[in-house]
């Protein structure tokens, strides 16, 4: 009995990675939440939203005197202060330049309550008291009408 060959399959042309394409060839991974819903809300982006709308609050209020501060967010500070701890922020009243430690301010907050409010708390209390550094007033001078209903 004679065997019939096959003709060998061609080779299949290399293809170049990174093209939108896993290693497995299956594609790229769509969103979590699909085409339909909207986007997840992480602690970062709730994080970056709370500090824009508490400085642009408070730039409303003091209009003059935080034109031209600028506003940072870092993940954390470089170092561990002796005696104190990490910082929350810094403050660099030459440069007009504030830094807020995001990691810190989040994670080693303790919070009686563990929800949205307490947490958007937090943030706006340390964006309050650093601007308050930097003005050198008191934080509940910078909007006292924010807080007449406590």
């Amino acid at each position: 009995m004679s065997r019939i060959r096959r003709a060998a399959a061609p080779t299949p042309a290399p293809t170049r990675r990174g093209r939108g394409r896993d290693r497995h060839g299956r594609g790229i991974r769509s969103s979590v939440t699909g085409p339909f819903l909207p986007p997840l809300q992480t602690r970062i982006s709730q994080f970056d939203m709370t500090l824009a709308s508490t400085i642009d609050y408070l730039r409303s209020v003091w209009p003059d005197e935080l034109s031209d501060v600028t506003f940072e967010v870092a993940a954390g500070p470089y170092a561990v202060i002796p005696g104190v701890g990490v910082e929350r922020w810094t403050v660099t009243a030459a440069e007009r330049r504030i830094v807020f430690y995001r990691l810190p301010i989040q994670r080693l907050t303790r919070l009686h309550r563990n929800d949205d409010l307490h947490r958007r708390m937090v943030i706006e209390s340390c964006v309050f008291r650093a601007i308050a550094e930097l003005l050198g007033k008191d934080p509940w001078d910078l909007a006292p009408d924010r807080f007449r209903h406590f």
